[in-house]
């Protein structure tokens, strides 16, 4: 009996089955999806954070302990791959003499490295200039002695004459943080920076400087690299690494100490998956929601037919449990090919929209992800035809017949004011929330790390059900009291049977409404999403001009004393539009040392992007204008306005050093606005000032870096032709590398795929929602339409009213889409403010995508009214013969 019905229900109602089944496809392919991208995207995390660590682990050898007990102990342990012996000397100074001036250094650091470790920890060591082989000198350290390789270096050492080496070469330490740390030492007592004065010696060099009982301390530390396969997950990579780190210091039982490197580096990958976690949760809970809707609509517009058919059923005999049987099996049939559908879409769409984010993924994620996904869809297939089945057994002939009276009145979550209770929950919550919500947070040692407030979340989603709530109540009130001017809008399409028109869309608000808030719900989905996208990467672009400064940016040692006419040199650099010099001097306010800024401010922003976000007291452009207006002018961070209880107009006396006599001397200026961002600046405390200005009253006009605008391309071969033009001496950063590094350290992911993935799923839900329920409503209303034809009708009216229907339709949801959508934007742009950083000035409207969508929208409404208007056509007893 099932297996005949169900063949039955293939033949005559294949179009039904379909469309109900597509609906449950969407959101088994979205949830598939982004569950796939879940994972990749942990992925990534890790091995991201495991190729960012030079060096995994740095053992501290403690005082007393024998080094070569200790190697004899890390070599056996699991997971130990190559290893190197570093020895650390200090030194009380280093000295060299180039031309006719001698140039020294405060205590330094002498590092003792084995042959090939460059080699074997590539990403410690860089080779700016000369050779490889030998004693090397760190850059910044060269710069402050002039030293070029060739040249002697005198190493001073407490106690005996200074030792004479000569340099081989310049290098740069990329994580000179990590290799000088306090091994052991919590973050609060590590070092605030780097040593300044690096020298790296080969280990017969070293032990040649540093003999053994000569009465210097050096220390040794074993620097490896682990191997062996680490969870994908970044929380069990972190606790993996942790755990092995652990079991060495247990076994050494005091004689050497792990500086987890690695550790760290998963730790913050473990707090950047809370950010994908939060991604998924965004993106995949309303998405899904927005498809099991879709499914219960398409559903729900053959409601009717399939009551009828039950309650025949029923009166010819069979009994409840058969009729729950034939309603469990439509179920499975329609859940079974939307899994079918929903599984081939998200293969599809993961190789096509996720192709450069996906790493192989275990099999058992994917299957748990895959199972995940087929049981939403059978729980949204169970939910929207079996259980309303379950609900009409119930409900008796008699008691069915008053629902038409019941149907003139609002549902009772409408006459409750759920909807407004949700509002104003929303409202509340958002009042509690955007101050303290999803926030960022840089730590000391500059490691980005995000910590999520899900609390946050509940606001966008009360104002989402609250919002179509009220939508629905807006469409039912104005369907059920507006037959006239309904009537009125239906007349040029429907002639005189516009009055009969309008009581028929009345009779049919329920079905309305539902088809309208799920156009709106669709819309702002695909509206809020875009939008926060294109806000976020607005913002990430700005974040990565606002680190590195501009395209390309130069940036000279602290020593040097570079003139702004060094640029133009720099100008003829292939590629080079512009270059703009910047001051880096060093400011005291009161006995606080504060970084000061000096720049043209006619020209700065030519170069840079200066967001009015950045400054308080006015926009970007007017306390640029005040700079110019008013050299004497300086703009100060918050925290120094706070401390300090400084007011506009305030005389503020800096004390900054004098060109020619080297000491400081006061400079008088007026406080005439807040600066929270500004390019190359620190995330703290520092000014902004008129260059002009400074260079007058130091006497120096040195320059701290230049920023080079390149017109927005070709940053990475302007950046390297720079390179070669300056030498070691400068530092040169372009662009793409620091888009890398903060996009990498903020969220670990490419969000590229993702809003692919998220755009194109938006823009299938809204089209699903107006196209296939307007679709397939029109298709159980062939009945209604033919009794009207019947009854005198012409076919051109009968088009005209289906032609209508879709018009309220499209109107209604693009209307309530357009008001939920901005609403929904801007609350969610105001609670994750600390998602963005810097925070935006506006949000970033995508315009092209959303004319895409509501085309698209308005061509399937189009397209399902036209079919629907196409069904006018037959013969009225031959659609009623076949009905």
């Amino acid at each position: 009996m099932t297996g005949l019905w169900l063949a039955g229900l293939i033949r005559h109602r294949a179009g039904r089955l379909l469309g109900t089944a597509l609906g449950i496809s969407l959101a088994v392919a979205l949830i598939a999806t982004l569950g796939v991208f879940l994972s990749t995207s942990q992925a990534t995390m890790t091995s991201r954070a495991v190729a960012s660590v030079a060096v995994d682990w740095q053992v501290q050898v403690q005082r007393g302990a024998d080094p070569a007990t200790v190697e004899t102990l890390i070599r056996t342990a699991d997971g130990t791959g190559s290893l190197a012996a570093v020895h650390l000397g200090e030194s009380t100074g280093l000295k060299a003499t180039t031309g006719s001036t001698t140039q020294s250094t405060g205590a330094a650091v002498v590092l003792g490295l084995p042959p090939g470790y460059a080699t074997t920890f590539p990403g410690q060591v860089r080779q700016l200039a000369g050779a490889a082989d030998g004693p090397q000198l760190a850059q910044q350290t060269a710069a402050n002695l002039h030293v070029r390789p060739g040249d002697q270096v005198l190493i001073g050492r407490p106690g005996s004459s200074p030792a004479p080496v000569t340099i081989a070469g310049v290098v740069d330490l990329p994580q000179a943080d990590t290799l000088f740390q306090k091994v052991g030492a919590p973050p609060q007592a590590q070092p605030s920076a780097p040593p300044d004065n690096v020298i790296l010696l080969p280990e017969t060099t070293f032990t040649a400087v540093y003999p053994a009982g000569a009465g210097v301390e050096v220390s040794t530390q074993f620097h490896l690299a682990r191997t062996g396969p680490l969870p994908t997950d970044p929380a069990g990579a972190s606790e993996a690494v942790l755990g092995a780190a652990h079991n060495l210091e247990a076994k050494a039982a005091g004689t050497a100490l792990v500086g987890d490197n690695l550790g760290a580096a998963l730790a913050a990958a473990r707090s950047d998956a809370a950010y994908a976690q939060m991604l998924f949760l965004f993106l995949g809970l309303p998405g899904a929601v927005l498809a099991a809707f879709l499914t219960a609509a398409a559903a729900g517009a053959g409601a009717g037919r399939r009551r009828g058919e039950q309650t025949l059923l029923r009166t010819r005999g069979l009994s409840e449990a058969a009729v729950l049987r034939l309603a469990a099996g439509e179920a499975a049939v329609v859940a079974g090919l939307g899994c079918v559908l929903g599984l081939l879409i998200a293969w599809g769409g993961s190789r096509f929209l996720l192709s450069s984010d996906l790493h192989d993924v275990p099999a058992a994620v994917a299957a748990g992800w895959g199972g995940a996904a087929v049981l939403l869809a059978f729980a949204v297939a169970g939910a929207t035809i079996a259980a309303p089945t379950v609900r009409d057994l119930r409900v008796r002939t008699v008691t069915a017949a008053s629902g038409s009276v019941r149907g003139s009145r609002l549902p009772w979550w409408l006459r409750t004011g759920v909807d407004l209770i949700l509002l104003a929950a929303a409202a509340a919550v958002f009042w509690a929330s955007s101050s303290n919500g999803y926030t960022l947070v840089l730590a000391p040692e500059g490691v980005a790390t995000v910590s999520v407030s899900y609390w946050a979340f509940l606001g966008p989603a009360l104002l989402w059900l609250g919002a179509a709530g009220l939508l629905a109540r807006i469409t039912l009130l104005t369907l059920a009291h507006g037959r006239r001017p309904l009537a009125a809008a239906l007349r040029p399409l429907t002639g005189r049977l516009a009055g009969s028109g309008a009581a028929s869309l009345s009779r049919q608000r329920p079905g309305l409404a539902r088809a309208v808030v799920l156009l709106a719900l669709s819309l702002s989905f695909a509206a809020s999403t875009a939008t926060f996208n294109a806000t976020y990467q607005q913002q990430a672009e700005a974040d990565a001009q606002l680190t590195n400064g501009a395209d390309v940016t130069v940036t000279q040692p602290a020593s040097a004393q570079v003139p702004p006419s060094a640029g133009a040199a720099l100008t003829h650099v292939p590629g080079v539009r512009r270059v703009e010099p910047v001051q880096h001097r060093f400011a005291y306010v009161g006995a606080d040392l504060q970084d000061l800024f000096g720049v043209q401010p006619g020209s700065i922003a030519s170069v840079t992007a200066l967001q009015d976000s950045y400054f308080t007291g006015g926009t970007a452009a007017q306390l640029m204008a005040q700079l110019t207006a008013h050299p004497d002018s300086v703009l100060v961070s918050a925290e120094t306005v706070k401390d300090f209880q400084l007011s506009p107009g305030d005389l503020i006396n800096l004390r900054l050093q004098d060109g020619a006599t080297k000491t400081l001397k006061s400079v008088p200026f007026h406080f005439a606005g807040v600066v929270s961002e500004f390019p190359t600046a620190p995330k703290d405390s520092f000014f902004v000032a008129n260059a002009d200005y400074v260079t007058r009253a130091t006497g120096s006009d040195a320059v701290g870096a230049f920023l080079i605008d390149t017109g927005g391309t070709d940053q990475p071969q302007v950046a390297a032709a720079v390179r070669a033009q300056l030498g070691p001496g400068a530092v040169v950063t372009d662009l793409t590398q620091t888009r890398g590094r903060v996009g990498s350290s903020l969220t670990s992911v490419n969000l590229a795929g993702l809003t692919r993935l998220e755009l194109t799923f938006a823009v299938l839900l809204a089209v699903a929602a107006g196209g296939l329920v307007l679709a397939l409503s029109l298709t159980e209303r062939r009945r209604t339409l033919a009794i009207m034809a019947l009854l005198g009708a012409a076919r051109s009216q009968l088009r005209g009213l289906v032609v209508g229907e879709g018009l309220l339709i499209t109107l209604g949801g693009l209307l309530g889409g357009a008001v939920i959508g901005t609403a929904l934007t801007r609350m969610l742009v105001t609670v994750l403010t600390g998602v963005f950083d810097p925070p935006p000035s506006a949000i970033a409207v995508p315009w092209a995508y959303l004319s895409v969508t509501a085309a698209a929208v308005v061509a399937a409404l189009l397209g399902a009214a036209a079919l629907g208007a196409r069904a006018t056509t037959r013969p009225a007893v031959e659609e009623l013969r076949e009905l």
